[in-house]
Parts: structure tokens; C-alpha cells; sequence
């Protein structure tokens, strides 16, 4: 997990390093979405001013509204208490006594209002202690008249302490209204400031947003332009490099041919004296067969004419020559042969065919098994991909493959030969032929696939042309071949090949 996240972060390292067009792109939406987010978070605190604004306004008029009322109040236990003094008639105390019973009510409902401003408040509890004041006249004043001193009552209104402590309470209440109308005016200014600030940045981002998108369309554009302009370049590279390719193909086919031709012609010119050197080592050999019956019928005859020289020259050192002779031209012609397999191969056509890979493995190695069985070695066949190749020549790849395998066997251990193979991404099969032989020596990974090279001791039979032939038929199918061995430890060959064999992709060079 940490490697995965560090693999993300230096793939993100890179692209922030490297100058591409992506890069310029991101950085743009970036930029964008930064303005973006700037205008809404200017956006969400001019809703929260505004927000405040409102509750700021609504509550200075539930102030201004409570005030006038507390005042309404008084004036209406004002006029009962005059009525009552006036008239005499309970009715009025009625009158007054429902405007008292209200006022507690509307003080503190002007109190909670004015909480948390020291301005208001003070203005608030000096409304109080005026309508205290005005109250307590007005209750001297009935108190006066219900016991019969209307005239006492009378005076106490035409004093005026009644008046003046009314006339303070308007001038408390027209000192909170010129407050809060102050404070919204201020507000108003401020709020409206800020709505030209957000609209201004608002306009300015909307600028910006669409000055870089424009940007953006631009340079995409212009990547577009030189993408196609690249394009029609890279086509015309193309359609020279095509036609180059075609006249050297066409060259390296032509070329590839002349020389199998060329090997074709030389494997049967090298034949006719090396036919005519094998009649003449058989007529040599006669003729010393002949020199031979008179030698022994002279030694019976005249043994004293016979030399020693001339018998050992005969019996022995002629029969040695030509069995040196004979080796040399029946090496010579399996050279010759093997030359002209390499050539016969590159000149047939393939014929791809669906193979059942497994099943085709499974009659080699029911074709060597008596020699597994020899020795004391087993083939095991997994189950193998099937393919669309030509079958002679997976069967010639994998039969040498197999025969190599089980001819460098180590004799100290149980033999075993393993076939197995998978698929892989891209529409490609690999098989692997693994045995615990011999195995290889390094510096000869190389050499093995080398026409007429060999790898080790000597003591198996060969000329060194099975892994040549087995790279050139791999070519050919249009796959690779490679090598893992460690000597004294066994051998493992991967072949890979193209899932579908397509002959215009199929190679002819050895």
C-alpha cells in the first residue's frame, strides 16, 4: 500500500514537473475553481451579513414597536385615571388598570430585546424609571380621589410631574428610535458597500473564468493544430519510410533467397566430388584389397622380393587413411544435409493451423519414451495453450527441443523433463521445455544456436545444427527463443510465439 502511494505521488511529482499541455490545463481549472471557490465563500458571507442585517433590522423595530407601545400603555392609564378623576365612574379605573397589568409584560420583553446593548439598555431602564414616576402620581392621584379629596387629586395632575416624567419617557423612546435608525443607516451603507465589493469581485472571477477558458480553448487548439500538423508529418514519414521498408524487404527477401539458392546450389556442387572422393576411397580400398592377395601370395612365393615397409603401408596405413577418408566424406555429407534442410525450410510455405499444443507434446514424448525409460527419466506434459501456427514446425521446434532434453540427461539423478506453457497479455503464448540435465555453461548461452556449435563434452552424437535450426523455425513463426541454465543444474528454454501466426509477419532469415 505505502509503495503504491508512493508510486502515485512520484507519478504526480513528474507531472507537475514536466511542462506539458495537461499540466498548463490543470493548473487553469485549478486557478478557475480557486476564483470559484473565492467568490462563494465572498458570496456565503454577504448571506451571513445580509442575514444579521435582517435580524439587526427586525429587532431594532420589535424595539421601537415595544417602546411606543410601553407608551401607548401609560397614555391609556393616563386617560383612565383622568376620566376617573373628571367623571368619577369605576369604569375608568377599568381602563386603567388593563394598561398597568400590560406594562410588566412589554418592560421585559423591551429588556430581552435590548440584552447585550449597554446603549439601549440604559435608555430602557430609564424608561422604566419614568413610568415608576408617572405611575406613582397617577396612583396618588385616584388614591387622592377615592377618598374624597378630588380638589388634592386635582392639583397633583395640575402640578405637571405627571407631564414631565411623560415627556422624558418620549424623549428616551425618540433617543432609541434616532439609535436604531442611525444603526440601520450605518448597516444599510455597509451592506450595500459589501454587495458592490461581492458583485465586483463576482464580475472580476466571471472575467477571469472566462479569460482562462478562453486561454484553455486556445492552447487546445493550438495543441489540436500541431497534433494534425505532427500527424500529417508523421504520415508522410510514414509513407517514405513504408516504401523504404518495402524496397528493403523486398532487397533483404531477394537477397535471403539468393542465398538459399546459393546454399542450395553449393550443398549439390559440394556432393558431386564428394560423391566421386567416396567412389574413389571405395575403389582405393579395393585396390588395396588386391595389393593385399598379391602380397600374401608373394610372401608364400618369394617372401625375399616382399618388404617391410611395403606391407605395413598396405595393412595398415592404407586402411587407416581411407577409414579416416570415409569419416571425413560421411561427416562432410551430414554437413551437406543439414545445409540443405536449413535451405529446404526457409524455401516451404507455412500452412497456420489450430494446434492442440498439449496432445501434439504428448506423441513426442511418447516417441522418446523408451529412452526416458533407459534412462530412468519421465516427461511430464502440463496442460498447454493451443495456437494458430504451422504444425510441422512447432512439431520440429519442440522435437528437438525434447530430444536435446532427454540425449543431455544427467546420468547421477532421476531425470525430468517438464513441458508447460501460459498465455500472456497481448495475444502472445509462451511455452517452456525445463529438464535437471546437464544444463549450460554461460558464455555458451550464445553459441549453442550457432549453425555447427556445441556446448560441453563431446559424447553424444551431433553436428551442432538441431538449436540452429530450431532458432530459425522460432523466426520464422515470428517468435524468440531464450535461454536459462546453470551448469550441472538442468537447462529451461522459453519459446514465445504470436498467438495467431500471420504470414506477412513471419520471418524467412536464419
Amino acid at each position: 500500500m505505502i509503495s503504491k502511494i508512493r508510486q502515485g505521488l512520484a507519478a504526480i511529482g513528474r507531472f507537475l514537473r514536466v511542462p506539458t499541455l495537461g499540466r498548463t490545463v490543470v493548473g487553469m481549472l485549478t486557478l478557475a475553481l480557486a476564483l470559484l471557490l473565492i467568490v462563494n465563500a465572498a458570496t456565503f458571507v454577504m448571506i451571513l451579513r445580509t442575514a444579521d442585517f435582517n435580524d439587526e433590522v427586525e429587532r431594532g423595530n420589535e424595539i421601537r414597536v415595544t417602546a411606543k407601545d410601553v407608551l401607548a400603555r401609560l397614555v391609556d392609564a393616563e386617560t383612565g385615571q383622568r376620566g376617573f378623576l373628571l367623571v368619577g365612574r369605576g369604569d375608568y379605573l377599568t381602563i386603567h388598570g388593563e394598561a398597568i397589568r400590560e406594562l410588566p409584560v412589554l418592560f421585559d420583553e423591551l429588556e430581552r430585546l435590548a440584552a447585550g446593548d449597554a446603549v439601549l439598555m440604559s435608555h430602557v431602564e430609564r424608561i422604566r424609571d419614568f413610568s415608576q414616576q408617572r405611575l406613582v402620581v397617577m396612583e396618588r392621584s385616584i388614591a387622592l380621589a377615592q377618598a374624597g379629596r378630588g380638589g388634592e387629586a386635582v392639583n397633583i395632575v395640575r402640578g405637571g410631574q405627571g407631564k414631565e416624567a411623560m415627556d422624558a419617557m418620549r424623549a428616551e423612546i425618540a433617543a432609541i428610535d434616532q439609535i436604531v435608525m442611525e444603526r440601520l443607516s450605518s448597516r444599510t451603507q455597509q451592506s450595500e458597500l459589501a454587495a458592490k465589493l461581492t458583485m465586483g469581485i463576482n464580475a472580476l472571477a466571471g472575467v477571469l473564468v472566462l479569460l482562462l477558458a478562453a486561454i484553455s480553448v486556445w492552447l487546445v487548439r493550438r495543441y489540436i493544430a500541431d497534433v494534425q500538423a505532427a500527424s500529417y508529418e508523421l504520415d508522410r514519414v510514414n509513407a517514405g519510410l513504408e516504401e523504404e521498408v518495402r524496397n528493403r524487404t523486398g532487397a533483404l527477401t531477394r537477397a535471403n533467397e539468393e542465398i538459399q539458392r546459393f546454399a542450395y546450389i553449393v550443398s549439390h556442387d559440394l556432393r558431386a566430388p564428394l560423391v566421386n572422393v567416396m567412389g574413389y576411397t571405395s575403389e582405393l580400398e579395393q585396390a588395396g584389397k588386391v595389393i593385399d592377395r598379391q602380397i600374401i601370395r608373394m610372401e608364400s612365393e618369394a617372401p625375399d622380393l616382399i618388404e617391410r615397409d611395403a606391407v605395413l603401408a598396405v595393412r595398415e596405413d592404407m586402411p587407416e587413411a581411407v577409414g579416416f577418408i570415409r569419416a571425413s566424406t560421411e561427416k562432410m555429407d551430414r554437413l551437406i544435409n543439414a545445409i540443405l534442410k536449413l535451405s529446404r525450410e526457409g524455401r516451404r510455405n507455412l500452412a497456420p493451423e489450430l494446434l492442440d499444443v498439449t496432445a501434439m507434446v504428448g506423441k513426442i514424448a511418447d516417441s522418446v519414451r523408451h529412452q526416458t525409460e533407459a534412462a530412468d527419466a519421465e516427461i511430464v506434459v502440463e496442460p498447454l495453450p493451443t495456437i494458430e501456427s504451422d504444425r510441422l514446425s512447432m512439431e520440429q521446434i519442440l522435437g528437438n527441443l525434447i530430444d536435446n532434453a532427454v540425449k543431455y540427461l544427467e546420468p547421477s539423478r532421476p531425470g525430468r523433463i517438464v513441458i508447460e506453457g501460459h498465455e500472456v497479455p497481448g495475444g502472445w503464448v509462451v511455452y517452456r521445455v525445463v529438464d535437471n540435465g546437464r544444463g549450460i555453461s554461460e558464455r555458451d548461452h550464445e553459441r549453442i544456436f550457432e549453425l555447427f556449435r556445441r556446448s560441453g563434452r563431446q559424447d553424444r552424437s551431433g553436428e551442432g545444427v538441431g538449436l540452429a535450426f530450431v532458432r530459425n523455425s522460432v523466426r520464422r513463426l515470428g517468435g524468440t527463443i531464450d535461454l536459462e541454465s546453470e551448469l550441472g543444474k538442468g537447462s529451461t528454454f522459453h519459446l514465445k510465439f504470436p498467438k495467431r501466426l500471420i504470414l506477412s509477419e513471419a520471418g524467412d532469415l536464419t
